[in-house]
């Protein structure tokens, strides 16, 4: 029954993604997936239907907030109408999450994991078709591997983030990893156990060197290049692997190889605030941010304004920043401005009364996700190179990010772990690593301003540290071992 269960569920889940141009619809049939992979054409459909699915994953509203709202950086606005106007309280979509109290049966995150592992799946289907196509030459087949390779890396990472405990946790890794699939379920129906941590990030590691030694020169998709995978960008999420799996050495020998190698310089400090603000367009800097989504006439769907965007005081969005985030700025540093200070009605007392909120410039309009940017890169070499005891170098990379931002010069070596994990909170916030920075750094959650959660601090380690896998899939698969507090 099981495993009758689980085909229904792939064949549903690939006959629902007619958004996504994934399957073409056919008179009184569906295209069958031999039939759509057995040509360049298709496997390319499919594979702009696999970044489509991988770009609503990341800006959905639950990842989007996830780490930033568990780190502290986040707080949330008032309801803007109706009976409830002015009450503060979480959105349902993140309730039991942010309150580290996620239920296995009801679990805010099962879409993320289900869709996760969907993106997975539909990754291998192209890697396992690609091959043998006939009407593709080997450097058009090689690229399309590349990024089916990433993106399905990429969501093996991700899932580990969410579900497993930070790589240190135990002194080898031996704790539970994740799920990794690398075979499609049209390969056959299996029920895997998780791996452990070191052979989940053996496993992302290996995917990623490999999509970099096959990338060709451009992708073989349409549109903005800043929206696909390429060797730049891969080598950004492979420095981001090696940082949060502590290996220093190659963390910094990445990261210093996109910085000097990939063209991409950081941008000016004179337009930083301007090109946040801009419409339509990333900042300068930009190694990938996925493109916003447009109907057939070019109106833009959905962004990442749908879950940060201000519009009007009775238009707005739920997620703002915290104080605790804002007070760490500097009065002259630039990116205090990156911040939309707007006053709202709040319930004090029992009375409405105006209170300033704090919306970030970041994703106003019509901005997409930004994954991987070039500051980034500078932040993980500066960490390696502190953590591989050559602190000037370290300190010499936070002074190029804080002289652009108009801030105050570190002098000294003193404090410069702690000045680092400031530094990577004030420059990358809103764009998903506090939570995971202050886990793999094994540090406690402080949650002060606007914290309405149960919990609004933790202790390290802590089972909470990791969300519930589904109870569904857990029924589903009776090999998959749940979290262990769940």
């Amino acid at each position: 029954m099981k495993y009758s269960k689980y085909l229904s569920i792939f064949f549903l889940i690939f006959s629902l993604q007619s958004c996504s141009d994934f399957l073409e619809q056919e008179p009184g049939t569906q295209t069958s997936i031999d039939e759509l992979l057995q040509n360049k054409k298709g496997v390319l459909q499919a594979l702009t239907g696999l970044y489509y699915e991988l770009e609503a994953n990341m800006r959905g509203e639950r990842y989007a907030v996830y780490a930033d709202l568990q780190g502290g950086n986040i707080k949330f606005s008032p309801v803007s109408s109706g009976n409830s106007r002015g009450q503060i309280s979480p959105p349902i979509n993140i309730e039991q999450a942010y309150s580290f109290d996620d239920q296995a049966l009801t679990s805010n995150f099962k879409t993320f994991y289900d869709t996760s592992y969907d993106i997975i799946n539909q990754a291998n289907l192209i890697l396992e078709y690609t091959p043998a196509l006939t009407d593709a030459t080997q450097a058009e087949k090689n690229q399309i591997k590349a990024e089916a390779l990433t993106i399905r890396a990429y969501a093996h990472f991700l899932l580990s983030l969410v579900y497993s405990q930070d790589y240190k946790y135990t002194a080898d890794a031996s704790h539970l990893g994740i799920v990794c699939n690398t075979e499609s379920i049209k390969a056959g129906i299996q029920y895997p156990a998780r791996k452990t941590v070191a052979e989940t990030y053996s496993i992302i590691i290996n995917d990623l060197v490999t999509a970099i030694d096959s990338y060709s020169s451009q992708s073989l998709l349409p549109g903005q290049t800043y929206s696909l995978f390429n060797a730049n960008n891969t080598k950004a999420l492979l420095a981001r692997v090696y940082l949060q799996k502590g290996d220093w050495n190659n963390a910094y020998t990445i990261a210093n190889d996109v910085i000097t190698t990939s063209g991409v310089t950081l941008s000016a400090s004179a337009d930083y605030v301007a090109q946040w603000t801009q419409p339509d367009l990333p900042v300068s800097e930009i190694l990938l941010e996925f493109a916003t989504r447009r109907d057939s006439e070019d109106i833009v769907m959905s962004s990442m304004s749908q879950v940060f965007g201000y519009t009007t005081s009775t238009s707005y969005q739920r997620y703002v920043a915290s104080n605790d985030l804002v007070n760490l700025y500097e009065a002259n540093d630039l990116r205090k401005q990156l911040f939309l200070t707007q006053p709202l009605q709040t319930l004090v007392n029992g009375v409405l009364t105006n209170v300033n909120y704090n919306f970030t410039k970041k994703y106003q309009d019509n901005a997409g996700y930004v994954a991987f940017r070039l500051s980034e890169m500078y932040l993980i070499r500066a960490e390696a190179a502190l953590e591989t005891n050559r602190s000037d170098a370290a300190m010499a990379d936070i002074n190029i990010i804080r002289a652009r931002a108009n801030a105050t010069l570190l002098t000294n070596t003193t404090n410069l772990k702690e000045n680092i994990l400031l530094e990577r909170r004030k420059e990358l916030c809103f764009e998903g690593h506090l939570f995971f920075d202050l886990v793999r750094n094994h540090k406690n959650i402080s949650r002060n301003d606007g914290c309405i959660s149960t919990n609004c601090s933790l202790t390290y380690p802590s089972l909470k540290f990791v969300l519930p896998i589904p109870t569904y899939n857990t029924n589903l698969n009776p090999n998959l071992q749940q979290n262990d507090s769940y």
